[in-house]
């Protein structure tokens, strides 16, 4: 019996998974494709798909993922990618998936408004600054010429 294969998956926040698996399905522009121990050497870029992987106890895991790039040598099994969702069950993954989706578009609406405020602090201080009649950095006598 070929040993099982070593799965590291990755994001650049995190180590996802770290384990042996007898089993992975992902898929890249290709199509789908399966990996089981003693396959050939591979590298390849996925698409966003949802991995699938079996433990060498028979018990099945889920990941989506954004895209990525897995590459397998001597047995490694290396995925690198930007965003990935963790699902116990393949039915849930869809509703974590949507969820992880919006917690994301949260932070972001969250940041642009940060920005703004501090943008706005910016710009009302540069004006607090130019009616004061100070010299402005801009010019030796404060923009009076």
């Amino acid at each position: 019996m070929t040993a099982p294969l070593h799965l590291l998956l990755t994001t650049p926040q995190r180590v996802l998974i770290d384990a042996e698996v007898v089993a992975l399905r992902a898929e890249d522009a290709s199509g789908a494709f399966g990996i089981l121990p003693g396959h050939t050497d591979l590298l390849t870029v996925l698409v966003p798909t949802v991995l699938r992987w079996r433990l060498a106890d028979g018990s099945r895991h889920y990941c989506a993922v954004s895209g990525g790039v897995l590459s397998l040598s001597a047995g490694e099994l290396r995925i690198a990618c930007r965003e990935a969702v963790l699902g116990e069950r393949l039915e849930t993954l869809q509703a974590e998936v949507d969820s992880e989706r919006e917690a994301r578009r949260e932070r972001m609406r969250q940041a642009r408004v940060e920005h703004l405020q501090l943008h706005t602090r910016a710009v009302r201080q540069l004006v607090r600054y130019l009616r004061a009649g100070e010299p402005t950095p801009f010019t030796e006598d404060g923009g009076q010429s």
